[in-house]
């Protein structure tokens, strides 16, 4: 028997198939078994079938009724969907990673605070736009305080399944609360566009961050900032290759419309692996390759912790 936890993932939508592509190929401690959904002509159960893995449409009653629960579910339906399902998962042993914007449990983006996971048996992989942006304004927090921090998250619209329209509203709050809450910010904002731009555009995300009045002019504290940026973008790297700077951070000097303070401005794109969607399907690399990040991590904390802490479903 594989000594890899088992995973169900619950949406196969495009999210959920990019993720079950991610997990087949890149996951050292994740086995996914099932795929779940409610809609029997689904692509993404059609080709969890031919991949062999188990897939219903027979929704989260079908999963439960299982003999052999899973160890983990990956939650990639909606926001509303998951509100409803968390509780089902936490009563049958069934750790959760949601890739919704439901925020049920802790945000936790892998290159800013994975050590969320020691304590919690549910955690929120915010959005996409989340994953992208929050940890260029940790970066910047870590060096100097951000009263305030707005981002634009700028996404093909073919990337954008159903899940992702019927949670935009939801999108955009996880998201604003991610960056404060992880990534440092006094208060912040966030703006979602669905572009139909052809050719389809890359993920592109604007990150604007408020800087006091002492790192407002060129000097050391800009250049620790942009240092900090620079590693923070080589640490997103190891789990999602197709992160990266499109230019430098660009410092603006005092603004009346920033109530004094300096601003700067970090450009980011995301070119997806093309796992599922191609490549300019950012959004979603960024979001599942995440989700996998974090799995791997859970289960090596998991292992390393006593028998108490161990999964609880029949699979163990």
């Amino acid at each position: 028997m594989s000594d890899k936890y088992t995973a169900a993932i619950v949406g196969p939508g495009n999210i959920g198939t990019d993720l079950l592509m991610k997990l087949l190929k890149n996951s050292r401690n994740i086995e996914p078994v099932y795929m779940i959904g409610v809609d029997p002509t689904s692509d993404g159960l059609a080709r969890a079938e031919k991949l062999g893995v188990e897939a219903s449409p027979g929704g989260v009653d079908w999963l439960l009724s299982r003999d052999r629960l899973p160890d983990i579910v990956f939650e990639a339906t909606s926001a509303g969907a998951h509100r409803a399902n968390a509780p089902r998962y936490r009563e049958a042993g069934i750790r959760a990673i949601d890739l919704t914007p439901a925020a049920v449990g802790p945000h936790l983006c892998p290159s800013v605070n994975m050590d969320t996971l020691r304590t919690v048996d549910n955690v929120n992989m915010i959005t996409c736009g989340g994953q992208a942006t929050t940890p260029i304004v940790a970066a910047v927090s870590r060096v100097v305080p951000v009263e305030y921090a707005e981002i634009v998250a700028s996404i093909s619209s073919k990337s954008a399944g159903p899940g992702t329209r019927a949670s935009i509203d939801e999108f955009m709050a996880t998201t604003s609360a991610a960056l404060e809450k992880v990534g440092g910010a006094k208060r912040a904002k966030s703006i979602l566009i669905l572009n139909p731009v052809e050719p389809p555009m890359l993920m592109r995300n604007t990150v604007y961050c408020a800087l006091p009045p002492e790192a407002a002019e060129p000097g050391p504290l800009q250049d620790r900032i942009r240092e900090s940026v620079q590693q923070m973008v080589a640490d997103v790297q190891k789990y999602v290759p197709g992160y990266h700077l499109t230019a430098e951070p660009q410092f603006d000097t005092a603004r009346s419309d920033w109530r004094g303070w300096g601003r700067v401005t970090v450009l980011i794109e995301v070119r997806g692996a093309a796992d599922y969607l191609p490549e300019y399907a950012g959004n979603l690399d960024i979001i599942t390759a995440a989700a996998v990040a974090t799995a791997d991590t859970y289960v090596d904390l998991l292992r390393r912790n006593d028998a108490t802490t161990a999964p609880v479903s029949a699979a163990r």
